[in-house]
């Protein structure tokens, strides 16, 4: 059974089509590289998977339930799209850390919130966490303190605090300089090598290339190419993608 099945997802915003029928699936343990032009749907797809923005139309099933249905009369409950939201972890390009806490109170928060155990239990899972991402040294220091690098390291234990079914990467490292990127990517890459299923939408293109089991093209609001990196990069069928990817390479 796949973790994550979506199916048909429709998202407008007044008369602008942005997301137009879009499906695939995703295994336990893979890692689906999402790429794209900018404006091309990408990270409006990850919001409606995260519940952020909700689809027209389509559906979403995690662990063989569904729970979006776009097709249906029934509205979800506030409580049932912040139990929904639970199964995905995001991380945001922009970190979004919360600049008045520490490292370690940004990781426990959340699980203490939603009353995941003891505060000592929530501590010891975070300071684990921490060191999970190489930030022991940093476990005191507020934000401020710390290299865009580091906070999107911080954001990545964060969202593992909860121990999503899904890790989802909205352009994780798109702030960052090249010497940061590494550091975030090379997290990512052990995630996967922990048997960590992932979404990540991304303009690094080795990274899709090397670390991705799937890799999804959008092109105006559609999927133009799916398939593993091997077919998408070696021999990509569409016309678009074959173009996108000449310009991607040709910015380096």
């Amino acid at each position: 059974m796949s973790v994550l099945e979506v199916k048909n997802i429709k998202k407008s915003f007044g008369k602008t089509e942005v997301l137009k029928s879009i499906g695939f699936s995703l295994e336990k343990g893979e890692v689906l590289s999402i790429i794209g032009s900018s404006g091309s749907g990408k990270t409006t797809l990850l919001r409606c998977i995260n519940f952020l923005d909700f689809a027209d139309g389509g559906t979403i099933t995690v662990n063989g339930k569904t729970v979006f249905n776009g097709d249906s009369d029934k509205k979800l409950t506030d409580a049932e799209i912040r139990d929904n939201r639970l199964h995905f972890g995001l991380v945001f390009q922009s970190f979004n850390l919360f600049p008045q806490y520490s490292v370690l109170k940004n990781v426990m928060l959340a699980p203490i919130l939603l009353k995941r155990g003891s505060t000592e239990e929530i501590r010891k899972k975070a300071e684990a966490l921490i060191a999970r991402v190489g930030l022991s040294e940093k476990m005191n220091n507020y934000p401020c303190e710390l290299s865009g690098g580091q906070q999107q390291r911080v954001a990545i234990a964060r969202a593992l605090a909860l121990e999503p079914d899904i890790l989802c990467f909205d352009e994780p490292t798109s702030a960052l300089d090249p010497e940061l990127t590494g550091e975030v990517l090379r997290v990512i890459k052990d995630l996967k090598a922990a048997g960590s299923t992932m979404i990540v939408v991304t303009h690094e293109m080795e990274f899709a290339k090397n670390v991705s089991d799937k890799v999804l093209f959008m092109s105006e609001g559609v999927i133009e190419e799916y398939g593993t990196p091997e077919e998408v990069f070696g021999s990509p069928k569409s016309e678009k993608t074959k173009s996108f990817l000449n310009k991607s390479l040709e910015s380096f």
